[in-house]
């Protein structure tokens, strides 16, 4: 499938695909096996790019696909005058994706979080998703010293896709720094993406979701991100001036 034209989000190419054109782009690159390097953007990583030029680049210009992922991706392009038909959320999207592991035979492998969640997450994961092929896991917790070792037991499993929790912007520049390295075709950073499939951290109810409330209910759940979540209406204030 054809990855369609991406549209500027405050100078950051967000690529206008649905959930199901999303897949069937990726499902295409496995089976030519082509690479493809994934970033999922929200309103905070599209801010985040505002601020750090590396990781500008890395999400500007060096990721295959940049999906709108958060209510702020979306209102934004709409509101600059873009067609963008849905919200592609990592979490829906790694979910996804696993579940054409499970139908197609398509081996993945999970790389970060704190130690013991990627392999409760792979516990659920096979729960949820008979037949799903994960033939690997690792904990997020390593030293500059052990990368290569680390990359060696990666491309020893032989993963086809390949999810990394080391949260943004870290997990892009990993995958960025090794993606020559890597044999996986599909590399994604996926945030806290094992800690919710694991049940560590609880996601918004489904209303909350469709009703572009779900950065409160995480605020409720983590006052911590207070600060994080500033990002917000900062990422509102700067797309309505990026108008005028």
């Amino acid at each position: 499938m054809q990855i369609k034209e991406p549209v500027k989000i405050l100078g950051v190419p967000v690529h206008p695909l649905t959930m199901d054109e999303s897949v069937a782009v990726l499902e295409t690159k496995l089976v030519h096996k082509e690479q493809a390097f994934v970033v999922t953007a929200n309103a905070e990583i599209i801010m985040m790019c505002q601020k750090d030029k590396e990781y500008n680049t890395i999400v500007s210009e060096q990721a295959d696909l940049v999906l709108p992922d958060g209510a702020g991706a979306v209102w934004a392009g709409r509101y600059l005058g873009y067609n963008i038909p849905e919200r592609v959320a990592g979490f829906d999207l790694y979910n996804r994706l696993l579940q054409l592991s499970a139908t197609k035979g398509y081996k993945a492998y999970f790389f970060g979080g704190a130690p013991g969640v990627a392999e409760a997450a792979k516990n659920k994961a096979e729960e949820l998703y008979p037949g799903v092929k994960i033939v690997g896991c690792r904990n997020g917790f390593f030293k500059d010293s052990e990368e290569d070792t680390i990359i060696q037991d990666i491309n020893t499993a032989a993963p086809d896709m390949l999810f990394v929790a080391l949260g943004a912007p870290k997990q892009e520049k990993w995958l960025i720094k090794n993606r020559e390295k890597l044999q996986a075709k599909i590399l994604m950073g996926i945030g806290g993406s094992f800690d919710v499939l694991a049940g560590k951290m609880e996601r918004a109810p489904k209303w909350m979701q469709d009703s572009s409330l779900e950065w409160a209910f995480r605020l409720y759940k983590q006052p911590s991100r207070f600060m994080r979540m500033l990002a917000l209406p900062k990422f509102v204030l700067k797309v309505l001036f990026s108008h005028k």
